[in-house]
């Protein structure tokens, strides 16, 4: 809660206590006085900080016992006698405002995102980009052709000024909203929560270049939503670029003030059998891996000056990473097939196009939440779901066993990477959304079971550790300490690649 909103609600606290606790002749002066200090702590709330919808019932209590206070102040005596059953029912009505202000205050917190690790300043730089020889097929695009957003995050020299919002782009809230099925206003006030980036500094001038990561949100995400990871590896001494994958975003604003929105759900149906469900993902997929094609060769022309930038000349093209969230993380291996990227990480992602492809002849790190290594350790150990437990999830026998079938070839994958120097570990305590900056968003996510009982920012703070040591180790020649066992600092973070060796994944 920040200082001037958390004084307004405490004055407010305070109003209701002086009127409930006085008696009558008594709290003329004291509640005018405490009215008073109530209405400045609103103006300079409002000035220095911005209002917000959850203080809506804080703002009309202060302006109301403003007008009250000053009038009885000023005309030397009280209201008339107010009967009980009105006054008793004002009280209670003042009560529950409070109450109801105190949970939403609780439930949507202006945040702050965890403090960089890294030595550097960050800055930030947004990218148009758009794939001449592509058509779009999920919307209506600039002349048909595939168009992205993306954003970079960079070392920076010493920034001036305040950081970047989190959220530049506030017309996408509402979409956000209606996202996670709330209002349209109810995520407004995340406009007020700062990065610790600066928008358009200077590249820092301590390496001639700095390794390239790109990076892919989930299904239905945003770039946004990654801040907190690549901001954290941009002050270790990356270039880090998120890249919105149009019509698979929440919403993505382009410079011209368009638009676009979600539309690859229409590729799902609960109609659908599982070989159709199966190949609509990797239709998306592919669409997801070519995006990365595109932005990798964009960078290349940052580089090489082509496409003004401050980043040009501080790129190092030679050390390329990738990683991914969900379906970006299966995006992050799918894309990892370019000879031009080293080394990748998938964040609690199943993989896409398996039967596409066959070794992937690199190093890869696989980090799961607990619940997704849970699943991947029942096809391990061959267990069958009763039919209590298909029940429960919805799902057909039939269906399951394709599942199954296709998380067998998952993990062939997986055991192939790890020949290669990969490595396979889950976060104990952690959900799926642990993986992504949504899950600071609201404590109650925690409490629903939407995020894990880790805190997130203890569960951020594991993830980030974890692949900020592989990008190291396979980017820089450096660190991999992580990558050998267990470690005392991070107790939760538990390496089960020997597993995929021990169940015969082969």
């Amino acid at each position: 809660m920040r200082l001037f909103e958390l004084l307004l609600f405490l004055s407010n606290i305070g109003l209701f206590a002086l009127t409930v606790l006085l008696k009558k002749g008594e709290r003329r002066i004291p509640v005018f006085i405490a009215s008073g200090i109530s209405t400045l702590l609103l103006v300079v709330h409002w000035t220095m900080e911005g209002y917000r919808i959850q203080l809506f019932f804080p703002y009309c209590i202060t302006i109301i016992y403003l007008a009250i206070s000053s009038y009885s102040y000023f005309r030397k005596k009280g209201p008339k006698k107010i009967p009980r059953f009105i006054l008793g029912s004002t009280y209670t009505a003042i009560a529950i405002m409070l109450l109801v202000t105190a949970g939403l205050l609780y439930t949507f917190p202006v945040f702050k995102l965890p403090e960089l690790t890294g030595e550097f300043k960050v800055g930030t730089q947004t990218f148009h980009f758009v794939d001449l020889n592509r058509e779009e097929i999920f919307g209506e695009a600039r002349d048909g052709k595939r168009e992205l957003m993306v954003q970079v995050w960079y070392p920076a020299q010493a920034g001036t000024g305040k950081y970047a919002p989190f959220i530049p782009d506030t017309q996408i809230l509402s979409y956000m909203a209606a996202n996670y099925g709330l209002p349209g206003f109810t995520l407004q006030h995340l406009k007020y929560v700062s990065s610790h980036a600066y928008t358009g500094a200077e590249v820092s001038s301590a390496q001639t270049s700095y390794p390239l990561i790109l990076a892919n949100p989930g299904y239905g995400s945003s770039r946004f939503l990654h801040t907190s990871q690549a901001e954290n590896l941009a002050s270790h001494g990356y270039i880090v670029a998120v890249i919105d994958h149009t019509y698979n975003t929440f919403a993505t604003v382009f410079p011209d003030g368009r638009i676009t929105t979600s539309t690859t759900d229409d590729l799902f149906s609960p109609d659908h059998d599982y070989r159709t469900e199966s190949g609509n993902r990797d239709k998306l997929g592919k669409v997801l891996t070519d995006d990365v094609a595109l932005a990798l060769d964009q960078f290349e022309l940052i580089q090489s000056g082509q496409i003004p930038s401050l980043l040009a000349g501080s790129i190092d093209l030679d050390h390329v990473g990738v990683f991914g969230h969900s379906i970006g993380g299966a995006t992050a291996y799918d894309a990892s097939y370019d000879p031009r990227i080293a080394v990748g990480i998938d964040l609690d992602g199943a993989l896409y196009r398996l039967r596409d492809r066959d070794s992937l002849g690199k190093p890869f790190l696989f980090i799961n939440s607990e619940s997704e290594f849970e699943r991947l350790k029942r096809v391990m150990d061959n267990q069958v779901y009763t039919d209590a437990e298909l029940k429960r999830m919805g799902n057909t026998r039939e269906w399951m066993e394709q599942v199954t079938e296709d998380k067998k070839l998952e993990l062939k994958r997986m055991r192939e990477t790890v020949d290669e120097g990969g490595q396979f570990l889950y976060i104990e305590n952690t959900e799926h959304l642990n993986f992504a900056d949504v899950q600071f968003i609201s404590p109650v996510f925690k409490m629903l079971g939407i995020t894990g009982k880790n805190a997130p920012e203890r569960a951020n703070s594991v993830i980030n550790a974890y692949m900020l040591d592989f990008f190291d180790m396979h980017l820089k020649n450096q660190g991999g300490i992580l990558m050998k066992g267990p470690d005392s600092r991070f107790p939760e973070a538990k390496i089960v690649t020997s597993l995929l060796k021990i169940y015969g994944i082969s």
